[in-house]
This record gives structure tokens, C-alpha cells and sequence, in this order.
């Protein structure tokens, strides 16, 4: 079943890309189907990854856990060097001659996940005490929250705190100590939003979309007016009105308007029903497994991908501000892809061997 959901979720984001990239492929490259080939070739290394992912013994993430997990601060340290590129608000790409760009948060996520599910399944007796439990935890994730803080990064930022969070609960930690780091990350979140131009005109846009239309509430309001141009049924196919110029970055976070302005409602409802399946499947595989790194990176890699899906979803919707978020498996993007893949094949290398 959770093959069968990645397999469509990804062929479908294919089909909706090569749809709804042709105005910015044309505008960009002078070719219709820049983006469309683009993205096959994204899917061959992405296969690859995720076949590799899941003929390998899900033993091999946890011996090389620290590795992986050093690896990735590297790369998130790359960005900080001339490798660094900037497309958009943040230094979150690394750009390697006659290479793909690489965005390192990715790996960040994907290391960080193996290596917390690696170090709370070795230390469960002392995950509840706050001096050996909590605090490492939140040491380890300060070592990826921080560079990303630099660049910056908020949005994914809030997609770690969160995936790590839960791990942390799966795993035994303590609701109030979470509760009480939450506070004070929160307080933290206010400061920064009042103090960081870009991330302020978020939120402001967010609690007031009306407010400078063709300016910082540009964005929101073209994709809520293509997800109410959709109706119940859509414009069909390769209609989208707003994917011509209207949807800044269509192809990559604003790809769920142009695909409720396509399919409407009601088809919209359906594909995101893939979502809630690969939710429901990844966490029963966690809760069948009997051993406890198995589980704990099951239930983390499952949770990274399905609040990426809410966040993109919700931030077209106006129900959250602006994050900069791609939707897994259906935006454009070869670093998105390859590691929700590969998240996925160790998923299923565990629901057959764990």
C-alpha cells in the first residue's frame, strides 16, 4: 500500500508539473517542457535512491547514524561558503559546478531524524530525566536549527522542531518539558518575527491579505484566487489561468493552487486522501515494529513528510503564513524528492524486515 501511494503521489506530481510550468519553462528557457524533462531526471536519481533505500537493511542507518548526521552539518555549512547560492529570502542552496543545486536542509532533516531515532532508542531509560533526556536533545537539535536560522530558514525550521518533537514524545520524553521549550521557543519565534523585515510581512499578509495586493500579499492572494477558481470540479487539465505569470514559483511552493484551479474540489480532496493514507500506513508500520530504532525512524520520517503536506496545503490555503515549503513527492525539486523517497524505501525495508 505504501508503495502503491508514493508510485502515484509521485507520477501525479509529474503530470501536474509538466502542466503547470509551461508559461515560466517558456518565459525562463524558451522551451515548453524545460521544467517537465527537468524533473525526469530528478525521478531517475530519486529511484535510484529509493530502490537502494529499500533493498538495504535498516541496520546500516543506525551504524552509520553519526556519519550521516555529520555529513549533513556539513553540507548546511557549505552554504555558508562561495558553494552558498540564494534564490529567494535565504542562503539555502549549494551550487556545484555542472551539478544540480543541492539544498542541504534536506539531508539535515533526513540525518537528523536517523541520528535522534538512534540515540533515544539507546538511551530510553534516560529520555524522561531532564539533565540526560531533554537537554542533549535539544543540543542535538540546536546543531542543525541554528545554521538554519543563519540563512535563513524558518520554514523548515518549524517542519524539524516539529518532526523532532514527536520522535522525542514516541520515544518517552517528557510533555511538560516540551511544553515548557516550546514556550520559550515561541517567545524566541515572536522576537524574530518582529525584528526580521521578510518574515514580519508574512505574517502581516497572513492576518491581513487584503493589505498591498500587488505587493507582500501578492502571492496569497493569486493562489486563493486560483484554488476559488477551481469550484468543485476545476478547469480541467493544463487550464489553470493563474500558473501564466500570476503564481510566483508555481511549479514548486505555490503547485497545490494551480492544481485545485485545475481539478477542483473535489479531485483536490481525493489526492490529498494519498497523503492521509501514507500518514496512516507509515505510523502502523512504527506501531507493528518491535524494534525501537525501527520505530522511531518510521514514525519520524512518516511525520517529516505528512506536516510538509499540511504546512504547503495550509499556507495556500491562508490558514498559515508564508513558509517557503514544498509539497513533497508533487513539487519541483530534485533534493525534496530524492530524500522523501529514500525516507520512504527505509520505511518499507522496516515493514518487511523489522
Amino acid at each position: 500500500m505504501l508503495l502503491l501511494i508514493v508510485l502515484l503521489l509521485v507520477f501525479f506530481g509529474l503530470a501536474m508539473i509538466s502542466s503547470v510550468s509551461v508559461y515560466e519553462s517558456y518565459n525562463k528557457f524558451q522551451q515548453n517542457d524545460f521544467y517537465f524533462w527537468r524533473r525526469i531526471m530528478q525521478m531517475v536519481i530519486a529511484f535510484a535512491g529509493f530502490i537502494f533505500c529499500i533493498a538495504i537493511p535498516y541496520r546500516f542507518w543506525e551504524k552509520t547514524s553519526l556519519l550521516i548526521m555529520l555529513g549533513s552539518m556539513i553540507l548546511l555549512g557549505l552554504v555558508f561558503t562561495g558553494l552558498g547560492a540564494d534564490y529567494g529570502s535565504s542562503n539555502s542552496w549549494i551550487d556545484i559546478p555542472f551539478l544540480p543545486s543541492i539544498q542541504p536542509v534536506e539531508f539535515a532533516k533526513f540525518g537528523l531524524i536517523i541520528y535522534l531515532a538512534h540515540w533515544m532508542s539507546e538511551h530510553r531509560e534516560e529520555i524522561k530525566h531532564f539533565k540526560y533526556g531533554f537537554i542533549p536533545f535539544v543540543i542535538i537539535l540546536s546543531f542543525v536549527i541554528l545554521p538554519l536560522a543563519l540563512q535563513p530558514d524558518f520554514g523548515s525550521i518549524l517542519v524539524i522542531i516539529l518532526t523532532a518533537t514527536a520522535v522525542f514524545l514516541v520515544a518517552g520524553g517528557s510533555f511538560f518539558q516540551v511544553f515548557s521549550g516550546g514556550l520559550f521557543a515561541g517567545l524566541l519565534g515572536l522576537l524574530i518575527v518582529l525584528n526580521v523585515e521578510y518574515i514580519y510581512n508574512r505574517f502581516v499578509t497572513f492576518f491581513n491579505p487584503e493589505l498591498d495586493s500587488l505587493g507582500i500579499s501578492y502571492q496569497i492572494k493569486n493562489a486563493l484566487t486560483a484554488i476559488g477558481s477551481g469550484g468543485f470540479f476545476g478547469l480541467g487539465f493544463g487550464q489553470s489561468i493563474q500558473k501564466n505569470g500570476y503564481l510566483p514559483e508555481v511549479q514548486a511552493d505555490t503547485i497545490f493552487a494551480a492544481i485545485s484551479e485545475e481539478m477542483g474540489f473535489l479531485r483536490t480532496a481525493l489526492f490529498l486522501g494519498l497523503f492521509v493514507l501514507l500518514a496512516f500506513r507509515g505510523l502502523q508500520i512504527a506501531r507493528e515494529c518491535k524494534d525501537s530504532f525501527a520505530k522511531l525512524i518510521a514514525i519520524g520520517f512518516t511525520i517529516s513528510i505528512t506536516f510538509l503536506a499540511i504546512i504547503n496545503v495550509a499556507v495556500n490555503m491562508a490558514l498559515l503564513p508564508n513558509t517557503g515549503i514544498t509539497l513533497p513527492f508533487i513539487s519541483y525539486g530534485g533534493t525534496s524528492l530524492l530524500v522523501s523517497m529514500m525516507m520512504m524505501g527505509i520505511v518499507l525495508n522496516i515493514s518487511k524486515t523489522a
